[in-house]
């Protein structure tokens, strides 16, 4: 509960400082309801691979027969020891039955500006680029103590693949199935969903998690750590920080109804 509180309270106080605008503005999907009955929805993996890998294993067993959509909420680097290992398998295809889609975290926006070199090095790290770095094999600490940012960016450069980079490239950032929107941290409350910035959707907290949408619709979302998931005014946060709780939270809709999988 405490390493919780001091998650909302670390995070919080960076998005103050999140850029004003993200560009360029990132691809939104729209799809048919009638398509996707089933759908899962998967919160903020922060290098936890293998807990990813079971709540697949979770949604195959539930699943049993036909298809389902599987949404991945965003933030899938940094804090976990694992985030090369996620990255890898989101760049695999998907099981047969399974149409997978994973949509961008501010977490992921931001390594992908690091990448790009629109993000110093000193204010990724300081976000929380160390495991990310160590988990390419990058021992940023030994590289800084005995060289520069350069040569640092060097080694990023040689470790990270192009797979991953044209991942965190393409990664939207919102998807709308009929009333149900999902997005990485949730919408600015009342604005037409055409008028959202790709900033609230990766970066916002209140006053979205205390008045929800306020619009007919249902928002999914991670981002906003939390105890257990929450299921309630107009909206659905499944961020249950994994990677210090252990516990990754996978939420099944359908039948107009929300279930979490335990």
């Amino acid at each position: 509960m405490v390493l919780l509180r001091n998650i909302r309270k670390f995070v919080a106080q960076f998005s103050k400082d999140s850029p004003a605008s993200l560009a360029p503005s990132r691809t939104r999907l729209v799809m048919d309801p009638a398509e996707w009955p089933v759908i899962y929805a998967i919160g903020d993996v922060h290098g936890c691979y293998e807990e990813l890998v079971g709540a697949e294993q979770r949604i195959s067993e539930d699943l049993r027969d036909g298809r389902a959509l599987v949404v991945l909420l965003g933030d899938y680097v940094d804090r976990g020891a694992r985030s090369c290992d996620v990255l890898e398998h989101l760049c695999q295809p998907s099981p047969p039955n399974i149409n997978r889609i994973a949509l961008c975290g501010n977490h992921d926006d931001f390594f992908l500006r690091f990448l790009n070199n629109e993000l110093s090095t000193e204010a990724w790290l300081r976000f929380a680029g160390y495991q990310t770095l160590t988990s390419y094999g990058v021992d940023p600490a030994h590289i800084l103590r005995v060289g520069d940012t350069m040569a640092l960016r060097e080694a990023v450069d040689q470790a990270v693949p192009a797979s991953h980079r044209i991942l965190l490239g393409k990664l939207p950032s919102m998807l709308q199935i009929g009333n149900l929107v999902f997005v990485h941290a949730g919408i600015r409350s009342g604005l037409p969903l055409e008028h959202q910035s790709d900033e609230d959707l990766m970066w916002i907290r209140e006053p979205f998690l205390t008045r929800g949408p306020e619009l007919p619709i249902i928002v999914v979302h991670g981002h906003s750590p939390q105890v257990r998931p929450h299921l309630g005014n107009g909206r659905i946060g499944i961020d249950t920080g994994c990677y210090a709780t252990g516990r990754l939270t996978v939420v099944r809709i359908g039948n107009r109804a929300a279930k979490i999988l335990s």
